[in-house]
């Protein structure tokens, strides 16, 4: 059995989203020293985090928020509140080891409120695996609910600034002055996230109907999840925030919008995915970054080309499309894109898992059985290296109709290999992090 891929932790383009419009063209307002595109933000104040607000008018600032929340609710010395840090699963695919593992956890609920709370988790959790690549690869994850119960039921800055109240996690809008930006403790969240049984993604939903949000990309933290996200649990816009995040967080990808007045980009070429110093031309002449998804029509619409601007640069850089999630909310992931978001589940999660451990030996009185999350994923198993034919794409084998030779006690192996075979992936080494094999010993 492979040991399970941990995602990177080193996170370019580092970000955080509030209310940008789901149709917004990217702003036009210069931010305050963007950070070089494909390099990780220095200078950070002690317990701050870079982040990104965008306004509802579409225009954009940067700042830097604090880690830390002055809204937290402090902690009762006769011990937290009945029910507070309960976990339920939302979704149930499989084992931690072999699922991308997501924590949602509340804010701003109370005790009464919790039954909402869920509804709320189990709503983004919809909205969000509404969008591709999510859909065809739900069966990939694992959704865990952690109730936080707040005294106070509401959000900080909801319905306007003059509006105070402690919660778990202290979220809050108006962060640095931004009222879409809604902000978070990010030492309460990760109290809260330990509680479930593995935390890789983290979201965070508020008792709130305005729209807003946040991604916290550069967070480390010794769960080892890659970034939280906030989000407003009443507002049915505001799951777009978490998939625009995860294209960080888990696609690894930079920002496809740009600001006028930044200038042009004059760095090395970036490590992101989806930009690029190059044109079409160079791209398929130095078979370069996405020249295969070239000429091709994308599901955010139009041909996959090179389109000037992007990683917050008007000019110097080049993105695959001209308006995918990536650029504005509301939006599919184009197919560069998507393809690094599948490549992003699979560093977490598996192609095969078996309720049945590699560690227990079998012999011709048991049955073996393995799971196959992604749809169209082709099997195939072996005995001591040579394939059994006849057992191709079967997900349940009785061990007696094994060839088992040799004397008595002699221990075979029987492995069962699956590789997805999905056209949206067509990078060669992409496409090698799409086969997992899960092996057995065997003996008569």
């Amino acid at each position: 059995m492979r040991h399970r891929r941990l995602a990177t932790t080193a996170l370019a383009g580092v970000t955080a989203l509030a209310a940008l419009c789901s149709w917004a063209v990217p702003a036009t307002a210069a931010p305050a020293t963007p950070p070089a595109t494909g390099a990780p933000v220095t200078g950070a104040r002690p317990g701050a985090h870079q982040v990104e607000a965008f306004a509802e008018d579409g225009s954009i600032s940067r700042a830097r928020v604090p880690a830390a929340s002055p809204f937290v609710a402090p902690q009762s010395l006769a011990g937290p509140p009945a029910g507070d840090g309960t976990v339920t699963p939302l979704v149930s695919n499989g084992s931690t080891d072999s699922k991308l593992d997501v924590v949602v956890i509340g804010d701003g609920y109370t005790a009464a409120e919790q039954q909402k709370f869920l509804a709320d988790a189990a709503t983004k959790w919809q909205e969000i695996t509404g969008v591709e690549p999510y859909t065809t690869y739900r069966s990939l994850f694992n959704v865990w609910a952690v109730q936080a119960v707040s005294t106070e039921s509401g959000i900080t800055g909801d319905p306007d600034r003059a509006t105070v109240r402690q919660t778990a996690l202290g979220s809050y809008f108006w962060c640095e002055d931004v009222e879409r930006l809604l902000c978070v403790d990010t030492t309460a969240v990760d109290r809260y996230a330990a509680k479930a049984p593995k935390a890789d993604l983290v979201l965070v939903v508020a008792n709130s109907a305005k729209y807003g949000g946040a991604g916290y990309n550069d967070v480390v933290s010794p769960l080892g999840y890659s970034g939280i996200a906030t989000v407003s649990g009443g507002n049915d816009r505001s799951g777009q925030v978490a998939v625009h995040e995860t294209g960080h967080s888990l696609g690894l990808l930079a920002d496809e919008y740009s600001y006028e007045g930044q200038g042009s980009y004059e760095g090395d070429e970036p490590t992101e995915a989806n930009i690029t110093t190059l044109t079409a031309d160079q791209l398929r002449r130095t078979r370069a970054k996405w020249y295969r998804w070239l000429g091709r029509t994308s599901p955010d619409g139009g041909t996959v080309g090179a389109y000037e601007g992007g990683g917050y640069y008007p000019t110097g850089l080049y993105r695959p499309t001209d308006n995918s999630i990536m650029r504005s909310l509301g939006r599919e992931f184009n197919l560069p894109g998507r393809e690094a978001m599948i490549a992003g589940f699979y560093r977490y999660a598996t192609t095969l898992s078996s309720p049945t451990p590699t560690t227990t030996p079998l012999t011709p009185a048991d049955r073996l059985a393995v799971e196959l999350p992604a749809p169209g994923t082709r099997l195939r198993w072996y005995l001591d290296g040579f394939e059994l034919i006849t057992w191709r794409d079967r997900t349940a084998v009785t061990l007696a109709d094994l060839p088992l030779f040799g004397p008595k006690g002699l221990r075979h192996r029987l492995s069962a290999v699956a590789t997805d075979p999905t056209t949206a992936v067509i990078d060669p080494k992409l496409r090698a992090t799409l086969t997992d094999t899960l092996s057995w010993g065997v003996h008569r």
